[in-house]
């Protein structure tokens, strides 16, 4: 078996952690059956990989690595035979009872560590305590009221035009329900929509408004989302008390819970809860499965919690798919919040369909009635290229996307093979930065490079964003604009890759090189502040950090550019999925340049890949629905997850365990082994 796992780490199947994890628990279990080392190493491998559990149904007879073959996994039978007499692992009703084991399986045969069981399944019964909760009674008409008043109708309805208003459906929902999931694309008013309804919430008690905060995994959707709600603010004219109860400050979701440094526990907890009526979470979809069981598991029982953000993006790059999973089979209100949202809102209301594919239900699960998706856009219009080709990708029609890209009835929208790709470069990066190294001040800088990024599905490789940022800098170098003998030199965009708690720097800020006049012209790195000024900092105080003329979709989330110049490698591979390329298409605010070849881009549009996990089944029912699985061979990592460092193998017991002997509450006071 030793050598088995030893093959299957030099092929890369399997990392480090993965092996001494198998080795680990087969030591426990004193057993040296095939089934439990693979077990045991895939689980592992799988939360690394993005997925929650692996999917044993699904491997069940294929060949790992599937282009080598050096190991054969079991049948289905087999497996769960005999890791389900395993002593390292338990079943989710006994898990429940308090039996703690390495691994559990299920009864759809998916396999979890316990750690990332207990975080599944603790946010399930969660969510749906608080689906099931309404928030009292309210007085329908008030409620109509200043629904109105915040969401007036700016022309006569036409009477061909029956579609619902989706952002004042989703004010209601937030008002009525103590969760509230509204989804949509750029462009579709999600900051708009929430601002309005804070302003709802704060306006139903104006004498004791609610305690509000503003959230986003990462504290550069934590500061863009500042700046949008105070635009809306000013934009929608709110009355001054309103306007001023609306938080002007968002947090980290680890500063949210009150970041521990070295430990996976915060502060806030079930028993030591967060002193708020409202948290409001933007970027949703780049919340892991871990993080949204702690933020709910920190919620005061009184408390609403709002999730914004778009189910067809890429999701977290750690384990989990939460979004996706929440908003995975939207078939419309149930019969009584249909009635009741039309009556507050006066809108067509969609009750639930039992003719959409959800099973024999006479009504929709719980969760639907919390759940809004807003459709209509904003920001591309009807002749949009950006607008139809996203929407063409996310059907998975990958010859009308291609279509729209090549087609002359778009001026905001071109594909080009990779062998053009030096000349677009040259031209785009002529067109925005030619001039982003002059700039002295900071405001104007930010402007200039917003303009334009480049964006690679990989890192590495000559399409990945090493070569194309070192081919930015060549660019601006042969036309004298840049220095590349300075490591520092002027006009540098840098990213963050690490936080530092600190110096207040964040996985995702960005920092531009400038001369610094109070300093003699030293070279400082600025980025912009909370307060909207700017702060600066030397170049070696920074934390870990990269070049960031170009970036992964992953690190774009969330972020608007002009033009977006979208690089696609030149061979197939596990990165190109239907979400990734939606993805990179909708952070261009009105051009995208797209360089791929033909075959590679229709691939990545045809191969949508969910994560494996059991959350989707907890919150709507399995109905036996192909579709509704959401479960994926890992393979060798999961398609949907960005190239990252695997875990050293010496780290894996910092990874993979967590003592601790007071009350359970998420990992807060759990014996929580792996």
């Amino acid at each position: 078996m030793n050598e088995m796992l030893e093959a299957l780490r030099a092929s890369g199947e399997l990392a480090d952690i993965d092996v001494h994890f198998a080795q680990l628990a087969t030591r426990l279990a004193d057993s040296d059956a095939l089934e439990l080392w693979l077990g045991a190493g895939l689980a592992s491998r799988a939360t690394a990989s993005g997925h929650v559990c692996v999917d044993l149904a699904e491997l069940a007879g294929t060949g790992l690595p599937p282009e080598r073959s050096l190991v054969t996994v079991p049948s289905a039978e087999k497996l769960r035979a005999v890791l389900g007499s395993s002593a390292v692992v338990t079943s989710p009703e006994r898990a429940r009872e308090g039996e703690r084991r390495p691994l559990v399986l299920d009864d759809r045969d998916r396999l979890y560590l316990y750690r990332y069981w207990h975080y599944q399944s603790t946010l399930a019964e969660s969510l749906l305590a608080l689906v099931r909760d309404d928030t009292g009674s309210f007085d329908a008409g008030s409620l109509r009221e200043r629904l109105d008043a915040l969401f007036p109708r700016d022309e006569p309805a036409d009477a061909t035009d029956d579609a619902m208003d989706g952002q004042k459906v989703a004010a209601a929902v937030a008002a009525m329900r103590r969760l509230c999931i509204v989804s949509g694309g750029p462009g579709t008013g999600k900051t708009t929509t929430v601002t309005k309804i804070l302003a709802l919430l704060v306006g139903a008690s104006p004498e004791r408004p609610p305690r509000i905060a503003l959230a986003a995994p990462t504290g550069k959707a934590a500061a863009r989302m500042v700046a949008a709600i105070r635009e809306a603010k000013a934009r929608l004219g709110l009355d001054d008390g309103i306007a001023a109860a609306i938080p002007d400050d968002a947090k980290t979701l680890h500063r949210l819970l009150g970041y521990r440094h070295g430990s996976v526990r915060f502060r806030h907890h079930r028993d030591a809860p967060l002193p708020l009526d409202v948290v409001v979470v933007d970027e949703a979809s780049m919340v892991d499965l871990a993080m949204m069981a702690k933020l709910v598991d920190a919620l005061p029982p009184h408390a609403r919690l709002i999730l914004i953000g778009d189910r067809d993006q890429l999701a977290s790059v750690e384990a989990g798919a939460v979004l996706g999973d929440l908003c995975a089979k939207p078939t419309g209100f149930s019969r009584a919040m249909a009635s009741r949202l039309a009556e507050v809102t006066g809108e067509s209301v969609p009750a639930f369909d039992a003719g959409q594919g959800a099973g024999d239900a006479a009504e929709p699960p719980a969760i639907a009635d919390s759940i809004v998706l807003l459709t209509r856009s904003y920001r591309f219009s009807s002749d949009s290229g950006i607008g139809a080709a996203a929407l063409a990708v996310n059907a998975g029609d990958a010859e009308r996307a291609i279509d729209v890209l090549d087609g002359d009835a778009a001026a905001d929208v071109t594909r080009s093979d990779l062998d053009a790709l030096d000349a677009v470069m040259q031209q785009a990066v002529v067109e925005a930065w030619d001039g982003l190294a002059s700039e002295n001040d900071p405001a104007r800088a930010f402007e200039a490079f917003d303009r334009l990024r480049v964006l690679c599905a990989r890192r590495t490789g000559p399409f990945g964003v090493a070569a194309m940022n070192g081919l930015v800098e060549s660019i601006l170098s042969d036309r004298g604009r840049i220095d590349r003998r300075n490591p520092w030199y002027r006009g540098r965009p840098v990213l963050v890759t690490e936080n530092d708690y600190g110096l207040r720097l964040f996985n995702g800020d960005i920092g531009i090189v400038m001369p610094d006049p109070d300093s003699g012209g030293v070279s400082r790195v600025v980025f912009p502040a909370d307060d909207q000024g700017f702060r600066k900092l030397a170049p070696a105080r920074l934390p870990a950090h990269e070049t960031a003329f170009a970036m992964t979709v992953h690190k774009s989330q969330g972020s608007e550019f002009d033009h977006v110049v979208f690089v696609l490698p030149d061979e197939p591979s596990p990165l190109l999925t239907r979400e990734l390329v939606y993805t990179g298409l909708t952070r261009a605010r009105s051009r995208v340049s797209m360089l791929a070849d033909p075959p590679i881009l229709r691939a990545a549009i045809e191969r949508a890949v969910r994560r494996s996990s059991g959350l989707r089944d907890a919150l709507w029912g399995a109905t036996g629905d192909p579709d509704d699985t959401a479960n994926v061979s890992p393979g060798s990592g999961s398609a949907e997850s960005p190239e990252r460092e695997r875990p050293r193998a010496s780290d894996a017991s910092k990874s993979r365990a967590s003592v601790s002997k007071s009350k359970p509450s998420g990992d807060e006071g759990q014996l929580t082994l792996f």
